[in-house]
């Protein structure tokens, strides 16, 4: 039960991910430093998934990226660009309406209890 419970709580908080990586790129980062930050503020979330999602995120234009390479390592930087704004913005009304859905559950199903 443990395992199934576990494999349920990873499918909730992939499909907040998406949230979480364009809100954090209103400021230029690096793959790195997003890992970071978004640690810092307790979204985990592994390297291996991170950057295919970069990547989908820019093929889909909702990524500008550009490549640094003045200091010893080349990195690739993104920032979220006016597309990725308009579908940031998109999908953070659409997860108010979900919380309220599942809000309205959580209470219908207290006041049962």
């Amino acid at each position: 039960m443990e395992k199934i419970l576990a494999n349920l709580i990873n499918e909730l908080r992939r499909g907040t991910q998406i949230l979480f990586v364009l809100n954090a790129l209103k400021e230029e980062k690096y793959g790195y430093a997003l890992l970071s930050d978004l640690e810092l503020i307790g979204v985990a979330i592994e390297a291996g998934t991170l950057y295919p999602l970069l990547r989908r995120l820019e093929e889909q234009g909702l990524l500008s990226l550009k490549w640094n390479t003045e200091d010893s390592r080349p990195r690739k930087y993104y920032i979220i660009n006016a597309n990725g704004l308009n579908v940031l913005n998109v999908l953070k009304e659409e997860w108010q309406l979900i919380n309220n859905e599942i809000m309205v559950i959580i209470n219908k199903g207290e006041k049962n209890e």
